[in-house]
């Protein structure tokens, strides 16, 4: 296959790229903000029509509907891959005018341009460049998630279903900076609310009567964070805490939220049942706690490994050398891995500052992995 031919032609379409780009970021869409979203989808959908994908627009009721697009390939004996992005944000409507659109030096800026809109334009140029030169290549399902920031709770029944029908998984969350490495491993994601219970009174005048629910919590945090074990990738983490209602009264309530990272699926099941032990720790108290495992972990399986050495083949072609890496971080690739589709995530644009004002993506980067992306597509 002339994959050297493929990318030429993605690089002669670079300011085309940019320019579809500067449009998905234009059209802001907070995850919240259902209207926002939508107006972003719609673009999406009248751009995938136009280029000859069928596309299934599936209508949500708080976040954004979820499209899901195909395009036949030629190979139509063949399963199809499934590609996954998410077009929600954390920024929210009116941050372009604080952080707008703009190029210094080799980085451009913009809100969600990292993260991960720079996919959209990508995967567009990609598509067409293969159309254009009538390059065979498996079916392609796309999937354009809404709620990925949140945990995709609306949108995960749909991505697990596209990857259940596919040969494997490819994700365009951003790769690993600073030197774009695909990811091959992913720590599983847990979210947990615990909530202390105890009884109120005058902190000076009746302070023996009192049950101090902070007090309780406080306790908790301790036995919670003696689960931090960085030999094994564990990590908890009580990021906020809430009670209390005066400084001069004994608290009656106190929340506190609780976030966890594991590696594999076996120490999820070792962690999970101590942390969801309601045993009190104050005479009085009563605790309750909710949440589970929002992410499984993506663990490095054979399968994966093996997709990410034919992708480095195929990037070697191109004259490019592939890195793999790992991160603490979820994405939806977490599930469609959990399920045993070989997986390969972060083929994002390189950049760096996702869900800070600093986020962009590296120019002189992008027509390189817009090429790998078409020679992936054509060549996997």
């Amino acid at each position: 296959m002339d994959f050297a031919g493929i990318a030429d032609a993605v690089g002669q379409r670079t300011d085309a790229t940019l320019d579809l780009l500067q449009q998905v970021v234009a059209l802001e869409s907070p995850t919240g903000d259902k209207a926002a979203v939508d107006r972003l989808i719609d673009w999406i959908e009248q751009q995938l029509q136009a280029r000859g994908w069928s596309v299934d627009r599936l209508p949500q009721v708080e976040v954004g509907d979820v499209l899901v697009a195909r395009l036949a390939g030629g190979r139509t004996d063949e399963r199809p891959l499934h590609l996954m992005t998410h077009i929600d944000t954390v920024w929210p409507v009116g941050t372009i005018e604080r952080l707008p659109w703009r190029t210094e030096g080799d980085r451009q800026y913009g809100p969600g341009v990292y993260d991960m809109k720079a996919a959209v334009a990508m995967l567009l140029t990609a598509t067409d460049v293969l159309t254009e030169q009538g390059v065979s290549h498996r079916p392609l399902v796309w999937t354009i998630n809404t709620d990925e920031e949140i945990g995709s709770p609306a949108s995960r029944p749909i991505l697990e279903a596209a990857a259940r029908e596919a040969e494997l998984v490819l994700c365009f969350e951003p790769p690993t900076p600073p030197h774009g490495a695909l990811k091959t491993e992913r720590k599983g994601v847990g979210m947990f609310t615990l909530t202390a219970q105890g009884r109120a009174t005058h902190a000076g005048a009746d302070h023996a009567a009192g049950i101090n629910a902070i007090e309780e919590v406080a306790r908790q945090i301790q036995r919670l964070h003696a689960l931090t074990d960085y030999e094994s990738g564990t990590t908890v983490n009580v990021g906020m805490i809430s009670g209390g209602t005066a400084r001069n009264v004994v608290p009656a309530t106190a929340v506190a939220e609780i976030d966890l990272r594991v590696s594999t699926m076996a120490e999820a099941e070792r962690v999970l049942p101590i942390i969801m032990d309601t045993t009190s720790l104050v005479p009085g108290t009563t605790v309750q706690i909710e949440g589970g495992l929002n992410r499984p972990p993506m663990e490095r399986t054979p399968q994966i490994v093996a997709t990410f050495q034919r992708a480095a083949s195929i990037g070697a072609e191109i004259g490019q050398q592939l890195l793999e890496g790992s991160t603490g971080g979820g994405s939806d690739g977490n599930f469609t891995a959990a399920l045993g589709v070989p997986t390969l995530d972060g083929l994002g644009c390189p950049g760096d500052g996702a869900h800070a004002d600093s986020e962009h993506i590296l120019l002189s980067a992008l027509p390189g992995r817009t090429a790998l992306i078409a020679a992936l597509l054509a060549g996997l």
